[in-house]
Parts: structure tokens; C-alpha cells; sequence
């Protein structure tokens, strides 16, 4: 068998993508027979392919019922506590359902759901028939995802009063009036209707199923027929769109993360966790309320031909309530490998008045052309053969330190990897992967012959979005010594997948059956420590905007837990304990003096404040108030911020990148003094 590793940090996320077919809202869909098919065959993958062998029992059963109702009412927001108490006799059943008896209960409870979402629909477009009265002192809930689910219809209707009084007040808080919300709102909630209405047995199995292998760890998945064939088209990459891959959140479409090489990536103002609200075509199009719209729908409005521009509408992630929206503007266009290409730069700084070249080297992925490879090209392109390259021009330019910045870089090739850690230090294992039999093997420097491109002091930048292929990485130079590794602690997938097209295991099967992904390894440094769920911790913290507690392995259910194996024989470099200490003083210093710093750190004390927030008032001058009094809040510090930047050649600087290049500069000042200290010795003895 044939196995195709997806060894790069893929957030395999599917949502319910439903097919265009009419239903009543209040029919009642049922399971089809190639339903207990796949789920008899994937059962089979589960217990003997899955990473922990996972058994289908009891136990599983209640992991999945627990989060199939999550799937469908995060929020508390559809199923009132007596449908959940009638649901309950099912938590201990679904494990009879796989293969061997009917999924009936599933679809008895997400018919259900159906029902009660078009009648929350019907009562919201009632609702808009009167204008709320924006004066009252009232306060929202957003977020009831940590509350008990509630005991009637009444006190529903209360939390959907409130809910489209919010969504009517963030439309007036965006320069329009009441008929104008009326109307978007009225287009939105009819919409969504009208998608509850397209709903087939396909997208509930898929609904189910993802609950289900979701609950054995976040990165299996499974997709249908039908988001079979659309993964792999956005895995060829053959279309044109803004190079973001996209999901559903409370009827929001957020960004999961920015391919690089595409649009998005390019121009740089999209982020992960932003949420797109309406969608535009062309510099002068209007903007299409998308809230509450089919992945597959928006999907489509952001693809187009070649060179032609889409506006997307976004709330940023963090944003304060009552702001305005973001317009960005992105020409679509393939993903382009030049783009994703690791790319160097030379920041100068200064010490005691003598000048320093800081040598940075801007990895986004790691990338190898395997067309180009097989043809027989011995000039491929890959991470590593650029990045060698890029240090022989560095090294020609003298640099006094160099940085390897992995922020954002979401993983790639793991023979990239190897290869990379491979030019730094002189040979040896760089990353252990132990399989779900328990087995384990040693992927070690690529090139046989002891050498490495660069010996001088390094750095390795990294942030909570450098994943996979990254960690093992900076890992590897970590536990070498041959670096110090600077930034925020990465996310933690140290996971391997593997991708099975479940038609290919069925003999003379008429229908298709869709695709699984399955967790089938672990990665483990050279130390023997696993990368999953911990992830690389930084010898040294930069401030980040990014949220651990909500970003990254460990913020996710059902993640595998970080554990140990035996180390590999390696031989570590001299410890570095004693320069980190001296780095970590210095950049203390400045984290106590320097106005960039000092603002960077205030502005995202401020941020964070706002995110953790669960509700907001109701009130339109409470929430115009708020804006404002957050519109002086930046303004204020861009101010400050102007004012620091003025002996600055580049106001936009990245901070924490020229903190970084401090960092190394720092560190290649103590160590020549270090080497001075030895030469002057040797001259004395």
C-alpha cells in the first residue's frame, strides 16, 4: 500500500459544505446504506491504523456524542437542556452504529437541530420587523459556548432577541441606517433558511464522521465525495484565488491560515482568525454581506480569474466592538513558488559606535520541487539549496550574525527539514518518528561529509504559527547548542497524516465513499522529547499579539499529549546557558526602555483585554463611546510610536525582527570579546 504523508502543518478543518438540492427544513433526512459502509471501513482504519490504536467502545461513544452536539450547538444557542437530556440515551450507543447497526440517532438529532435553527431563523426575521430600541442599558453574550444549555423556547427567544439586536447594532455602528440593516439582516437570515433547506444526507454522515475521528485527535478528518474532489483541487493549487485556507465559525467565515506564495501572503494585512463579513468584486463592486453563508458559496465569490481584483470586508482578530470594518483589496492569482522562496536581508545596528551587519533569512515554507526533481533537474528548487545559496551571499557580505526567521512558517517538506538543519551543524540525527506500532526511526543530516555553511552566532525567530517542519528545526538547533532560539513557543504539531481514498479499499463499489485522514506518528527531537502539544520553547520571549491559550496544539480537544523516548546519540555543542542568561538581561533592559518596545507591549496588554471579552452592551452611545475612546487609545500610541520612529529610517519597522537582530548583536558582541579574552591568554601563556 502506497502511503502519502502529509508531513506539513495542515489544519484539516471541514465544515458542512452543503449540496444544492431542495429540502423541507422539517423533512427528516435519512442515512443511505453506503453510510454504515464507510463507517464499518473506517473503523477498521481507526483500530489498526490510528496512532494510539484507538478501540470504538463506550468510552469513545461519549467523546463522540459530547462533541457532535458541540459541532452543531457550540453556543448553547439551538437545543434547549430537556433535548439534550433525550439525546442522552445515545452516548453509549454510537459505537453499535459503526458498520453494524443504523445511524438512524445520528440523524434523528441533527434533524432536529434543523428544525430548531429554521424556527430560530423564522423568529429572527419576526424580530426584524420592529426597530430595537437602542437606547436600553442591555448586555449581549456572545460566547456561551462555557454555559449550561437552557431550559425552555422562551429563554431562547431572549438570547435571539438580543442576538439580532447585536447583529442590527454592528450594522449601524458601520454607517448604516436602520433600513438598511433591516434589509442585510432579512438577505442573511433567509439565506441561511434557505441553506438548511440544502442540507443532504452526505453533509450530515460528514458532519458526524468529522465528530467522530476529531474526537481520536484534531488533525484526522473526513472528507466526502463531493469535499474529496475539493481538497484536491486546492491541493493542486489549480486555481486562482487569495491563498487562504478558510472555515466556519458562528456563522463567520475566519481565516485558518495564509498560504504563502499567494495573495494574501503577499500583500500581508489578512491573519489568521480575522473573520471575512462581505465580499466585493472589483475596486468598485458592492459588498456582499457573506455572514451566515456555505463555506463552498463564499469559496466561490473570492475565486475568479486571473489579475482580477476581490475586496474582502474583515473583522480583525482582537478587534474591539463597535469598530470599523477593514476593506483589503487582493488581485488573485496562483500560489507562486518565487513568492513562498526563502528571501535574506541585512539589518544594520550599532554598538560602542562600531557598526554590525545582522544577516536574516526569511523561510515561509519549506518547499522542494518535486516536478522539477523528478525530470532529472539537479538544480531543483528547494528550502535548502536557497537558503545555501543565500549564506554564501551573506558570508561574502560578512555578516557578524545571521537570523533564520520561521514566524508564520506553517511546517512543509520534512526532507527540507533535515537538509536545513544540515547546513548548520556538522552531522548527525535531526528528528526521531515513532509509528502506531511503536517503531521508531531516525531521519539524520542529509550530507554525508562533516561541514556546515555558517559557524558564526545565530538566531532562529519563531512564533506561535511556526509548526511541523519549523519545530523540528528549531528544535534541532536548540538541542545542538548551535543556536538560540527567540520568539514565542511554537504551536506544537508534531504529527504525522496520512491520507487513504477509502474507494480504493472496497472491491466492485458503485459509490464513491470520500477520503480519511488518519494520525498515524509522532515526531521526537534528538533529546527525545516530542514536539506535539508543547511544541519549541523560546530560550528568550518576544511579545507577541498571537493568544497561546487560544492558538496551537494545545488549545485544541482531543490533542495527543506531549511524551518522551529515548534520546538518539548526538553530539551537543558547547552550552549556551550562560550567553542566554547574558541575551536575556540585555533584552529585559530594552523591554523596560526602548518606546517601541515599551508601546508593542502596551498595545498588546490592550488587545488581548479585548479578546477575553464574552459579552457587549446593547446600548448604541455605550458602544460609540467605546469606539471612540479605542480609536484615541491607537491613535495615541501610533503617536508615540511616530515620535520614537523619528531617527528611524523605516516607521513600519518589524519590531520584534530588529529586537531580534538586537538580540544578535549582542550576542556576536560577547562573543568576540569572548574570543579576545582567549587570544589574549594564548599570547600570555
Amino acid at each position: 500500500m502506497k502511503q502519502a504523508f502529509y508531513l506539513s502543518f495542515l489544519l484539516l478543518i471541514t465544515q458542512l459544505s452543503f449540496s444544492s438540492i431542495n429540502l423541507n427544513s422539517h423533512e427528516s433526512i435519512k442515512p443511505e446504506k453506503k453510510h454504515e459502509k464507510i463507517s464499518a471501513l473506517i473503523e477498521r482504519f481507526i483500530e489498526r491504523s490510528h496512532y494510539n490504536h484507538t478501540k470504538i467502545d463506550d468510552e469513545l461513544s461519549s467523546k463522540i456524542f459530547s462533541k457532535y452536539i458541540e459541532d452543531l450547538d457550540e453556543n448553547r444557542s439551538y437545543f434547549t437542556v430537556t433535548e439534550i437530556q433525550n439525546f442522552e440515551k445515545y452516548r453509549y450507543k454510537i459505537d453499535d452504529m459503526f458498520g453494524s447497526q443504523s445511524l438512524d440517532p445520528v440523524y434523528e438529532i441533527f434533524n432536529k437541530y434543523r428544525i430548531n435553527a429554521s424556527n430560530r431563523m423564522e423568529f429572527a426575521l419576526d424580530l426584524l420587523k420592529t426597530e430595537p430600541d437602542f437606547t436600553l442599558t442591555e448586555i449581549f453574550e456572545f460566547d456561551r459556548s462555557e454555559k449550561g444549555w437552557l431550559t425552555s423556547a422562551e429563554d431562547l427567544d431572549e438570547i435571539w432577541r438580543k442576538r439580532v439586536k447585536n447583529d442590527a447594532l454592528s450594522l449601524l455602528l458601520n454607517e448604516k441606517d436602520w433600513d438598511e440593516a433591516k434589509e442585510i439582516l432579512e438577505k442573511r437570515y433567509q439565506r441561511f433558511l434557505k441553506q438548511l433547506n440544502q442540507i443532504n444526507s452526505d453533509d450530515i454522515f460528514e458532519t458526524f464522521m468529522n465528530s467522530a475521528v476529531h474526537s481520536l485527535d484534531p488533525h484526522s478528518s473526513y472528507f466526502s465525495p463531493r469535499n474529496s474532489e475539493e481538497y484536491q483541487i486546492q491541493m493542486s493549487l489549480s486555481y486562482f484565488g487569495i491563498g487562504a485556507s478558510l472555515s466556519i465559525e458562528d456563522d463567520y467565515v475566519s481565516i485558518i491560515n495564509i498560504i504563502p506564495g499567494g495573495p494574501a501572503a503577499i500583500d500581508g494585512q489578512l491573519k489568521p482568525k480575522d473573520r471575512i463579513t462581505a465580499i466585493a468584486q472589483g475596486i468598485d463592486g458592492e459588498l456582499t454581506d457573506v455572514i451566515g453563508w456555505r463555506l463552498d458559496d463564499v469559496v466561490q465569490l473570492i475565486r475568479g480569474p486571473e489579475n482580477t481584483v476581490v475586496r474582502l470586508q474583515i473583522l480583525p482578530e482582537g478587534m474591539a466592538p463597535g469598530e470599523p470594518e477593514k476593506i483589503i483589496d487582493l488581485t488573485r492569482d496562483q500560489i507562486k513558488l518565487e513568492e513562498s522562496a526563502a528571501k535574506s536581508e541585512i539589518i544594520q545596528t550599532e554598538r560602542n559606535e562600531e557598526k554590525y551587519k545582522i544577516g536574516v533569512i526569511d523561510i515561509p515554507s519549506f518547499y522542494r520541487d518535486y516536478r522539477a526533481l523528478k525530470s532529472g533537474d539537479e538544480e531543483f528548487t528547494s528550502t535548502s539549496s536557497d537558503v545555501k545559496r543565500l549564506l554564501n551571499n551573506l558570508n561574502n557580505e560578512n555578516i557578524d550574525a545571521l537570523i533564520i526567521d520561521l514566524r508564520n512558517n506553517g511546517g512543509g517538506h520534512l526532507t527540507e527539514a533535515t537538509a536545513l538543519t544540515g547546513l548548520f551543524i556538522d552531522n548527525g540525527p535531526v528528528v526521531q518518528l515513532r509509528n502506531a506500532n511503536g517503531r521508531i526511526s531516525r531521519l539524520d543530516d542529509p550530507d554525508p561529509v562533516p561541514r556546515s555553511s555558517y559557524n558564526g552566532p545565530m538566531i532562529v525567530l519563531v512564533n506561535r504559527y511556526s509548526a511541523s517542519a519549523s519545530e523540528i528545526f528549531a528544535a534541532a538547533i536548540q538541542d545542538y547548542g548551535r543556536g538560540i532560539v527567540i520568539g514565542q513557543q511554537t504551536y506544537g504539531k508534531g504529527t504525522v497524516q496520512n491520507l487513504y481514498a477509502l474507494d480504493q479499499y472496497v472491491r466492485r463499489n458503485d459509490d464513491e465513499l470520500g477520503q480519511l485522514t488518519l494520525t498515524i506518528g509522532k515526531y521526537y527531537r534528538v533529546t527525545g522529547e516530542s514536539t506535539q502539544n508543547r511544541g519549541v520553547i523560546p530560550d528568550i520571549k518576544l511579545p507577541s499579539y498571537i493568544d497561546k491559550s487560544k492558538t496551537g496544539e494545545s488549545s485544541r480537544d482531543s490533542s495527543l499529549p506531549w511524551d518522551t523516548i529515548k534520546p538518539s546519540r548526538f553530539k551537543k555543542g558547547k552550552s549556551l546557558d550562560s550567553i542566554i542568561k547574558f541575551l536575556l538581561s540585555q533584552h529585559e533592559r530594552r523591554m523596560e526602555s526602548d518606546p517601541d518596545l515599551i508601546l508593542l507591549k502596551e498595545d498588546i496588554e490592550e488587545s488581548l483585554k479585548y479578546r477575553k471579552k464574552t459579552s457587549v452592551s446593547l446600548n448604541l452611545k455605550e458602544r460609540i463611546e467605546e469606539r471612540e475612546e479605542n480609536k484615541k487609545r491607537k491613535e495615541q500610541l501610533e503617536n508615540e510610536k511616530n515620535d520614537s520612529d523619528e531617527d528611524q529610517d523605516n516607521e513600519d519597522r518589524d519590531i520584534n525582527l530588529y529586537e531580534a537582530a538586537d538580540i544578535a548583536t549582542d550576542y556576536k558582541v560577547l562573543v568576540a570579546s569572548e574570543e579576545e579574552k582567549n587570544q589574549i591568554a594564548k599570547q600570555i601563556n
